[in-house]
């Protein structure tokens, strides 16, 4: 599944003269998604900014130039934004099911990435999740693999 969703996103990258991507792009709205997951607890630890490059890069097999274009404007949009339906509407309309459900799990490795579970990052997950239409059961299955995988004991 997350293989499919790196395809997916990958073929999403412009070419070697891209200007600065949108907020419209789907790789910004993920981006910007991931950087309000950091955020949502008030700070942004260094493994959380480790996590959310290694994601982007992984994810769309982005270079170092194209990387930082996405990682700026995901801030830019994660700023400006006054809710999650601008991220949530482009997604909606680019990812299929499993993408989305990917997508999901890549959120929960940015709230267990800082070795803890904020209740507000949980919220923005669910939030989203809900919004881009991921099944409870996934969600609730995504957040115990992404919980395992960070080694922090259950709730």
């Amino acid at each position: 599944m997350l293989e499919r969703l790196k395809s997916f996103l990958g073929s999403l990258q412009g070419g070697p003269g891209e200007t600065a991507p949108g907020a419209d792009d789907p790789r910004v709205a993920a981006a910007a998604l991931m950087i309000f997951v950091a955020d949502a607890d008030g700070a942004r630890a260094d493994s959380e900014r480790r996590q959310l490059r290694a994601a982007l890069s992984d994810a769309y097999g982005l270079a170092e130039d194209q990387l930082e274009r996405i990682v700026a404007a995901g801030e830019t949009a994660s700023r400006e934004a006054i809710d999650f339906y601008s991220f949530t509407s482009v997604l909606n309309r680019h990812l299929g099911e499993a993408e989305k459900t990917a997508l999901i799990g890549l959120l929960w490795e940015m709230v267990y990435a800082d070795g803890e579970l904020h209740e507000l990052e949980d919220n923005v997950v669910w939030r989203v999740a809900e919004l881009i239409g991921v099944s409870q059961r996934d969600r609730v299955l995504l957040r115990q693999k992404a919980r395992e995988a960070s080694g922090i004991g259950g709730e």
